[in-house]
């Protein structure tokens, strides 16, 4: 029998837990989350408006530049202690003309363009407690054949797996990420949930596929 989800809250408004995620080394998978973008989307060069859906405390936006750096991106988040930290990182490395923060949570009014020429989502949709508001999202933002990238972790398959993988991968973090990815873990969706969930929103030309020993991906143009 397979793990049962386990939700957790869909937004980050600790302070302390948002310091925590921006000191944190996501080097491995975020550095991962671009290479899976260039081999998915070989020759892409993202020159137009782009939309990063979740976007945290920017750590995927400033890599996201650095790859593609014709790139503007519209970064949105739910949580003030996360844009708070974004904000700083944005600003210290002079990046607030190509990339502009939004507080906002799914489903999103108010962007100031209606469709955008990529869309990317990092570590958001096991924070969501109703995953179609991703999905719709992408179909309400996304132009005709814009490239759609979303990675987010993949449940394991029993609690033993989740803290065998929270103490390889969190084990020299604080407490409170270490806490954190575990529950993300519980809250994570499988394989076989999303493509139902693509199916659902009529997306079932996006694949999806397991990334690794945590991680799934959902890739393909709108």
């Amino acid at each position: 029998m397979s793990l049962s989800r386990t939700p957790e809250p869909e937004l980050m408004e600790e302070m302390e837990q948002a310091r925590a995620y921006s000191l944190a080394d996501f080097e491995e998978p975020h550095n991962r989350f671009i290479e899976l973008i260039k081999e998915k989307f070989p020759g892409e060069q993202f020159d137009r408006l782009v939309l990063d859906l979740g976007c945290g405390t920017a750590d995927i936006c400033i890599r996201f530049a650095n790859a593609f750096p014709q790139m503007r991106m519209h970064a949105i988040d739910g949580a003030e202690a996360m844009l708070h930290f974004a904000r700083i990182n944005i600003d210290a490395i002079r990046l607030h003309e190509q990339v502009r923060l939004f507080k906002r949570q799914l489903p999103v009014k108010g962007l100031p363009k209606e469709h955008y020429s990529a869309l990317i989502s990092n570590s958001l949709l096991h924070h969501l407690a109703e995953p179609m508001v991703l999905w719709n999202s992408i179909k309400q933002f996304a132009e005709s054949g814009a490239p759609i990238f979303v990675m987010d972790l993949r449940r394991p398959d029993s609690e033993s797996d989740a803290d065998n993988l929270t103490d390889h991968y969190a084990k020299n973090e604080p407490e409170v990420l270490k806490h954190d990815f575990r529950n993300s873990l519980l809250a994570a969706y499988t394989v076989d949930e999303v493509k139902a969930q693509l199916q659902q929103a009529g997306l079932e030309r996006l694949r999806v596929e397991s990334s690794g020993d945590r991680h799934l991906i959902v890739y393909g143009h709108y």
